[in-house]
């Protein structure tokens, strides 16, 4: 019969804890997970168009050109892409002077990306054109512009 003493009792119950609990240090669990969300996307918003009021009281037949003064705003939180500007007249105080007695040059502006809350200005011209018949009706008259931006 083997004999233990209280001393070997001791060193044999060590070599035991540290061989279970080695062990157990090595242990672990393995998992895998996923999920999911959505996030929304801003959008554009209209440009602010401000066309100058300007006296055209220099225009006659054939006459003088005006230069119109005019300006786009990005009120978007981000850049925007301007395009294009167009000029027109669309129509005036007179219903006998049409948008036909006048001719509106193609504007000048900076086209490209605006930042947000920036503004471009442009420019572009107008002329009272000779139509070979009586204008009487576009004289004196307030000469309704716009400017389409894109």
């Amino acid at each position: 019969m083997i004999r233990m003493t209280r001393k070997k009792v001791v060193v044999v119950g060590a070599a035991s804890a540290v061989v279970l609990t080695g062990g157990v240090a090595f242990a672990y669990w393995t998992s895998t997970g996923e999920g999911t969300g959505s996030a929304t996307t801003g959008t554009s918003t209209p440009w602010t168009v401000s066309v100058e009021n300007v006296s055209l009281a220099n225009l006659t037949p054939n006459g003088p050109t005006d230069t119109v003064h005019f300006s786009v705003k990005n009120d978007n939180s981000g850049v925007q892409h301007l395009n294009g500007t167009v000029a027109s007249v669309t129509g005036t105080s007179n219903p006998g002077c049409t948008a036909a007695d006048f001719d509106i040059s193609a504007t000048t502006i900076a086209y490209g990306d605006v930042a947000a809350g920036a503004t471009v200005n442009g420019t572009f011209t107008i002329q009272m054109i000779e139509t070979g018949q009586n204008q009487n009706a576009c004289k004196g008259v307030t000469v309704n512009l716009k400017v389409a931006a894109s």
